[in-house]
């Protein structure tokens, strides 16, 4: 039996307008229910709508908590209640500016509810354990106190490193002196190197004192507690999971990480956010090097080289998306985000939104922690986000990369802004959001169509007058897209469009005088961008699939190979197409076409009369043979010098007779 869908909306004490049948239809709800304080007088109609066994949406945001205790209640007491899901139409399209058009609030939260309705990814989880084991390094009172704040939850060793008073032996917890050279892992597994350790040693009368000098020692933990002051030992350390970072002079501070750490102790459930395909990975082939662009973005050093491929350390990363927003060949890809369930809710918020409005969109990325907030205050203490700008959270605006974007703009948006949390997340987006505006450039659009904001900007009228490109069908991957919605964006381009370095687009330049033809781009090329021909000597190119990775340029042995990032999003891109070709050097004995006609003469010119091997020899001859043709000559020519003596005539009976 299927279950029917009601939805509940609140026009929160009049404040907001709302057109009911709009929003069910969004919903795709059979029923709809509008109210004024449907956490106030009017609770009683969700209390009644939740009690059903049906699927119940409760458009409002800020009292969702209130709403799922009382529909827990209401199980407690029946054993059943309706399927509850809550969202907020309020602060992100209700309230607006006094002049805002309620065409385009109502629009903008049938849009919010529409893209509600699609089926939420599901990210893998794995188990971490943590018994307990802290270690805490830092100076002797402050290592001594927090030892003490959360000795009775946690087994715990400290490190002290300056030279204060010798801490008294104490058996809930071990002392050592010594200076912290390296770290590395998250919670449930760091590990620790020390220089000069010494241990406190427990036994004997008077003065407590140190053991032997260890000039190195390592140890692993489950929780660390760095209190030395100086840099933290991991960088982006509020990502690190199970490490504290303090200044141990400041107030508070101290307690503030004792109240949390205590509680790292037990089973834990941490989401793997990514999906590595190390058969797409263009990082390395044979040892030469290429794409690091993952391995440069990542704030927390999660990721490794392994070879031709990069690895991902899962208990250490923290689901920030840089890496999958740089990645040129989707090797990375988000398991909580999918670039696929992104571009599905822009196309569906950007539709449902011209239906009502005939109107293009604008779009803003932000964050659901300090980006939400700002929305939030900006909707309920000033005119909150202008009318025709539509929000998309998410955990971290770091993913967001230039395929997102230009998927935006492909999905008909006007403009494409990034609410930055702060200097950092700003800086983490600069280069693709510089690879995006020269996309634009390149088709006679604007570059300020997209850009990072700050949250005061949110109210401010943007320019909606006209999309920057009919609605494209966003189907295929991040390339797929991009180059789907750049080629819409102008009628006619007529010649590639210049990018910045580092893009993940372009082609390659052979330079001629340089190269050999020894072919070792084409083998070593990861994505299939370089290929041979059958026939004759020539490297082929066919740049929709150059990734700019480098490997080829590594690989050169002559240098010959210069990387030319650009976008070319005509129909030649997808086409092979000769970069570099030769006639091939026949045989002079047999007519077989074998090597390079140009590297045969220049090894023929090197060696002639200017090696003792080649001077007043035939043995020039053997350069210009093919393999079997060589051979040949070299054991049965005259002069051969691997041919043997004249094979002696087989003697017969008649030969014994006569002797």
């Amino acid at each position: 039996m299927t279950a029917h869908k009601t939805l509940l909306v609140c026009s929160c004490d009049k404040t907001q307008r709302l057109d009911p049948e709009m929003l069910k239809a969004a919903a795709g709800a059979e029923h709809v229910v509008a109210v004024n304080q449907l956490c106030g007088n009017d609770l009683s109609t969700a209390a009644e709508h939740l009690g059903a066994r049906n699927e119940v949406l409760i458009a409002c945001g800020q009292q969702a908590a209130l709403f799922e205790r009382l529909a827990e209640d209401i199980y407690a007491e029946t054993q059943h209640a309706a399927t509850l899901h809550t969202i907020d139409i309020r602060d992100r399209a209700g309230w607006s500016a006094p002049d805002a058009k309620p065409e385009r609030l109502a629009a903008k939260q049938a849009a919010l509810i529409a893209a509600a309705q699609l089926p939420a990814p599901m990210a893998p989880a794995k188990t971490i354990q943590s018994s307990g084991v802290c270690c805490i390094i830092g100076p002797t009172e402050q290592a001594v106190m927090m030892a003490e704040l959360v000795k009775d939850e946690l087994g715990v060793t400290c490190i002290v490193n300056d030279a204060g008073p010798i801490q008294l032996p104490s058996a809930a917890y071990d002392v050592a002196k010594g200076q912290l050279t390296s770290a590395y892992g998250a919670l449930g597994n760091f590990k620790l190197e020390f220089a000069h350790l010494q241990t406190l040693n427990p036994a004997g009368r008077g003065e407590p004192g140190y053991g032997e000098v260890k000039s190195t020692a390592r140890s692993e933990c489950d929780v660390f507690i760095d209190l030395r002051g100086a840099a933290p030992a991991f960088p982006s350390h509020q990502k690190r999971n199970g490490y504290f970072w303090a200044d141990p002079n400041k107030t508070g501070e101290l307690e503030r990480i004792a109240l949390t750490a205590r509680e790292r102790v037990g089973e834990f459930e941490k989401t793997v956010y990514f999906k590595l395909e190390e058969s797409l990975c263009a990082h390395s082939r044979a040892n030469q090097p290429g794409c690091t662009r993952c391995l440069d973005v990542c704030p927390t050093e999660a990721i490794f080289s392994a070879g031709d491929h990069v690895q991902i350390d899962s208990d250490i990363c923290a689901g920030c998306g840089s890496c999958a927003a740089v990645c040129p060949t989707s090797a990375i890809s988000m398991t909580e985000t999918p670039f696929e369930a992104l571009t599905k809710a822009l196309d569906v918020m950007a539709k449902v939104y011209r239906e009502h409005t005939n109107e293009s969109p604008r779009l803003v990325f932000h964050t659901l922690g300090t980006g939400a907030e700002a929305i939030t205050n900006l909707a309920r203490y000033d005119d909150g986000l202008a009318d025709d700008l539509i929000p998309m959270g998410l955990e971290h605006t770091d993913r967001i990369g230039h395929a997102e974007i230009m998927a935006a703009f492909g999905a008909g948006y006007a403009e494409v802004l990034i609410l930055a949390d702060n200097e950092i997340d700003r800086q983490a987006v600069a280069a693709e959001v510089e690879l995006a505006q020269s996309m634009l450039k390149g088709t006679h659009n604007s570059p300020s169509r997209v850009r990072v904001i700050d949250a005061i900007e949110l109210c401010n009228a943007g320019d909606n007058a006209g999309r920057v490109s009919d609605p494209v069908l966003l189907v295929g991957g991040r390339r797929d897209i991009t180059r789907v919605a750049v080629a819409a964006m102008a009628d006619k381009i007529e010649a590639p469009i210049p990018l910045p370095a580092g893009a993940p687009y372009g082609a390659i330049n052979i330079d001629s005088d340089k190269c050999t033809l020894c072919l070792a781009c084409v083998s070593l090329c990861p994505t299939g961008a370089l290929g041979d021909h059958p026939d004759r000597p020539e490297v082929q190119f066919t740049e929709n699939a150059c990734v700019q990775c480098g490997v080829c340029d590594s690989t050169c042995p002559e240098s010959a190979i210069t990387l030319i990032p650009q976008l070319d999003v005509s129909k030649d891109a997808l086409i092979a197409r000769p970069l570099h070709s030769e006639e091939p050097f026949e045989c002079i004995n047999c007519g077989t076409p074998f090597g390079v006609a140009s590297t045969i003469n220049r090894i023929v010119e090197k060696l002639e009369n200017k090696h003792w091997m080649y001077t007043n020899s035939d043995n020039i001859q053997l350069i210009k043979m093919c393999d079997d043709c060589r051979v040949k000559a070299q054991f049965h020519g005259d002069q051969a010098p691997m041919a043997g003596g004249q094979r002696p005539r087989v003697r017969t009976s008649d030969d014994y007779l006569d002797s």
